[in-house]
Formats: structure tokens, C-alpha cells, sequence
């Protein structure tokens, strides 16, 4: 699969820096699970001087149930908001039970998927930061008979590290956000010992 990269005026794939380049096929070479359809996206502009993006969708018995994306950024210079020259930035929306709604606990544990994510595929990083937010949709009037719905947004951005003496690679975190999708929509975890399968890429768009 080829990640598209998307970048300022005059900062094309070729004149990316080769740090930028090493990152982007580690972000390529992920491996995440059957249930997830993956593909290339647009990235931001004008967020930093590099982009590269992939968006997702989670599909259990030929529905999807959940969507997202993840984004690496890069400024050479560095940012200080970042405290560092990369930025993970990464969404994900999943379906969940009307009455998950009103648990207090939802948005706590919504955010511990991610962190449980990172640590478990060994995505050291720093700075993370990002919202939980809960919807719930029900009908009135002429729709009043289609039952209510609910979901669950996790927006999160966070430095990944690595050391001085090696690249950067973003697979640990790109398999973190899709463990993070699979969790949100109640997937159950894949049992320890057991290869994971890569999942699909690039197919839907293909036949349209």
C-alpha cells in the first residue's frame, strides 16, 4: 500500500526530508487486523511541513462499526507544543450500546484503551493529549420508530520517541490506533501467541 503524503507547496514526496520518507514506510508496513480496511487519505496541509495519512474502517459481518485515522506529522525545526519534530495525530469512532451512554466511566476508559494500546505494541511517546466524547442520537416525529444511537470520539495526539541512535518507527503506534478501533467497537483482544493477519488495504477504493 502507498501512503499518500500531502505537504506545503514545493515539499513533495521527493523533497521530503529521508527521516520523514524512513517514518512514512514504517507507517506503511503496519500490520492490523482482517476486520480493518485500511487506505490512504489526504493529509493536512497546513498543520506542519510533512504529512502523511491513513483512515480506517472497522467491519464485523459486512457492517461497518467503526471509522478513523491517524496522521504523522513533521516539522524539521521542532515544535515546542510537540517536544519534538513528529506528531502522531489520531482518530476513532465506534458504535456502542445506547446505555453505555451514561456510564461515568466511559470517557476515563475510552482513553485507557489508547494508552493500553501504545504500551502493549511498545509505542513509546510523550506529550499525549486528546478528547472523549459521547453521542447519543434519538428520533422524534415521522422517525420516531428507528431506534437511538450512540457513539463514542476519541481525538488524540502524542510525540512518538525514539533513540538518537535509530529511525523512527511509527508501526508500533499505526497498530496501537487500530487496536484502539477494534477495542472501541468491542472486538475481543487477539489471544497471546496467535499471528495476526494484515489487514485489507487499498481493495474498496479499487472497484469504483
Amino acid at each position: 500500500m502507498v501512503v499518500r503524503q500531502e505537504s506545503r507547496t514545493g515539499s513533495g514526496v521527493q523533497t521530503s526530508p529521508p527521516e520523514f520518507r524512513a517514518a512514512v514506510a514504517t507507517m506503511r508496513a503496519a500490520t492490523l487486523r482482517p476486520e480493518i480496511f485500511c487506505e490512504e487519505m489526504p493529509a493536512p496541509q497546513r498543520i506542519a511541513p510533512h504529512a502523511a495519512a491513513l483512515s480506517a474502517d472497522v467491519t464485523v459481518d459486512g457492517v461497518d462499526v467503526g471509522t478513523g485515522r491517524i496522521i504523522l506529522l513533521h516539522d524539521p525545526a521542532g515544535n515546542d507544543a510537540w517536544d519534538g519534530t513528529f506528531r502522531c495525530v489520531a482518530y476513532a469512532r465506534a458504535e456502542i450500546e445506547l446505555d453505555m451512554i451514561t456510564d461515568p466511566l466511559l470517557a476515563d476508559v475510552g482513553w485507557s484503551w489508547l494508552t493500553e494500546a501504545l504500551s502493549a505494541h511498545g509505542a513509546a511517546y510523550t506529550a499525549a493529549s486528546g478528547t472523549v466524547t459521547r453521542v447519543a442520537t434519538e428520533s422524534f416525529g415521522g422517525m420516531a420508530d428507528e431506534a437511538g444511537t450512540a457513539q463514542l470520539e476519541i481525538r488524540a495526539s502524542w510525540t512518538p520517541l525514539t533513540d538518537e541512535a535509530s529511525p523512527l518507527d511509527v508501526g508500533p503506534h499505526v497498530e496501537a490506533w487500530g487496536e484502539l478501533l477494534c477495542t472501541a467497537v468491542g472486538l475481543p483482544p487477539v489471544p497471546a501467541g496467535v499471528t495476526v493477519m494484515p489487514g485489507r488495504r487499498g481493495q474498496r477504493g479499487a472497484g469504483h
